[in-house]
């Protein structure tokens, strides 16, 4: 019987899809075969019950191989975890891109919980990559962790305190990639603008950004995922204003627009510094798009409060909504707080992602007409810069960015020709 390459299931967020690539190349170099890898999310109650089912139907489609269960969910809860018949292994968060690891895992020489104190980590474990089995566009990993403390987040007890990778390591990371032919970067983190906090000079994220654009001039295309506006230093608001070649299109991590709910959350910006950012940056670059991630549900957000989080989406002209159902997490303060019913929270979710649809229909109905350059995804599918989904009318080269003509709109995504 021949042996058989890892199976790698990724669950969460852009920094998840990256480890995995991580661990593959980790894991073929320790020569581990007959495996299934599962790289979890701990974000909500929901991401958790959603990977031990995916682990069950993981282990019937595959059941003559050992299965790896890592990621947050595994770093928060690895007894848990361990305790499933399915499940062989448990690795930590830090233990996963730890190439001793795998050499045991290929040695069978395991204890059932390999999961340190992450807390104790001082510095980023961030192998160099080549690839994502596509040519459509690759992450790159900044920084990893989180110093503060919001109310309702569990991801700091699974990632650790924030810790940045140098500078001259990110550089070399997107160099690579390009010379591998990616045409779009995306930077990755937990807390992306905490960056360089922990490294020599205190550098910021504007000051990485720049350098990655100085570079590497042949780099089509780099974005940056979820940022805290009001951590943006003076040197990322410059390039996002002024430099063509990040793309403009900014997440942003809101979660409320009621100032109340935003101090019992811990947030660090009140309704009026989201909206002002927004409006600062869409006066130097009128095309820019904004996402938001926004928490429904608080607890003890009244009708009011809620209402502050509806308006703040057209005030701040939000566009691809990222929205969660609150989600109580046992060990964070908001735990402790006043509960809302599970009706109300389900009923506000739905009312703002009711909201965000109206945005997304309104904002594909002006592209019409319209010429964009787009990064193919797959054959008939590329993004705008702005990150909104055109399918065309004929096949282009995977990877590659092509120019076409913005012609209509079906459901939720453009149409176009070349």
């Amino acid at each position: 019987m021949t042996d058989k390459a890892p199976v790698f299931e990724t669950l969460g967020c852009r920094l998840n899809a990256y480890e995995t690539e991580a661990m593959r190349k980790l894991s073929q170099q320790a020569g581990v075969s007959d495996t299934v890898v599962i790289n979890t999310c701990a974000v909500t109650k929901e991401a958790v019950r959603q990977a031990k089912q995916k682990i069950r139907r993981l282990k019937r489609e595959h059941p003559d191989r050992k299965l790896i269960v890592t990621g947050c969910a595994a770093q928060v809860k690895a007894d848990d975890f361990a305790a499933m018949a399915e499940v062989d292994l448990v690795i930590g968060n830090h233990e996963k891109l730890d190439p001793a690891s795998w050499a045991r895992v290929a040695h069978g020489q395991n204890d059932r919980i390999q999961v340190s104190d992450i807390m104790a980590r001082k510095a980023v474990n961030s192998p160099l990559i080549d690839g994502f089995g596509t040519r459509a566009r690759a992450y790159v990993q900044v920084q990893n962790g989180c110093d503060h403390r919001c109310t309702f987040c569990i991801i700091p007890y699974g990632r650790g305190n924030s810790r940045s990778v140098p500078a001259a390591t990110v550089v070399e990371q997107v160099r690579r990639l390009r010379d591998k032919g990616f045409n779009e970067i995306v930077l990755t983190g937990v807390d992306m603008t905490s960056w360089g906090a922990d490294l020599d000079g205190a550098p910021r994220l504007g000051d990485l950004v720049m350098g990655i654009l100085d570079g590497v001039p042949d780099l089509p295309r780099l974005r940056i995922s979820s940022i805290d506006s009001i951590e943006a230093d003076p040197a990322l608001i410059e390039a996002i204003c002024h430099r063509d070649r990040l793309m403009p299109h900014l997440h942003l991590s809101l979660q409320a627009g009621d100032n109340m709910i935003l101090k019992r959350m811990k947030r660090r910006h009140a309704r009026e510094d989201a909206i002002a950012f927004c409006e600062t940056i869409r006066a130097a670059r009128p095309e820019i798009t904004f996402g938001a991630d926004l928490i429904a549900g608080f607890p003890t957000e009244t009708d009011e409060m809620f209402e502050n989080s509806i308006r703040l989406v057209k005030e701040c002209g939000l566009t691809w909504l990222h929205v969660f159902p609150y989600s109580s997490r046992e060990g964070t303060p908001a735990a402790r707080m006043p509960q809302l019913d599970k009706a109300t929270i389900k009923a506000r979710a739905a009312r703002l992602r009711e909201a965000g649809e109206g945005r997304v229909a309104q904002y594909l109905r002006a592209q019409i007409g319209k010429t964009a350059p787009l990064l193919m995804e797959n054959p008939r599918m590329g993004r705008t810069p702005g990150f909104a989904p055109v399918f065309l009318d004929s096949d282009q080269p995977v990877g590659q960015i092509v120019t076409a003509q913005i012609t209509g709109v079906e459901g939720n995504q453009l149409v176009g020709t070349t």
